[in-house]
């Protein structure tokens, strides 16, 4: 049996924001959204068409959840975006707004740099070395 990860879940305050930011800023598709009933929706977002994995893109519907909203990783980097070209999708994002914490920077392992989405999270953009 082959296994893989599906979909990680990122607490958002709203859907159609997160989704409208993950989609202009970052590029995401919207791969599903559906209805679930009470206010609920699935609503999964990838880097690309491939469904493989996703975003799960889940509302924060308690104090509990509202108050992770933004620093899901304790102000650690949580989620890395890899990319074959830094410098076009760094150019890119920048230009649609997206906070860069730092400038780029070389590493043993690539170009990185660290950025924050809309309520926060830490992100690196990553183009590995071959």
């Amino acid at each position: 049996m082959r296994r893989h990860i599906a979909s990680i879940a990122l607490l958002v305050h709203d859907y159609d924001e997160a989704i409208a930011w993950y989609r202009d800023a970052l590029g995401f598709a919207l791969i599903e959204d559906t209805d679930q009933g009470g206010g609920k929706r699935w609503v999964r977002m990838a880097p690309g068409s491939d469904p493989r994995f996703s975003l799960l893109l889940a509302r924060a519907d308690n104090p509990r959840q509202q108050a992770v909203v933004g620093d899901q990783h304790g102000g650690r980097v949580g989620y890395f975006l890899y990319t074959d070209d830094f410098q076009r999708d760094f150019a890119a994002m920048t230009h649609k707004g997206v906070r860069f914490l730092e400038a780029p920077r070389e590493e043993a392992y690539g170009t990185v740099a660290v950025f924050e989405d809309l309520y926060g999270n830490r992100w690196d953009l990553l183009e590995p070395k071959p």
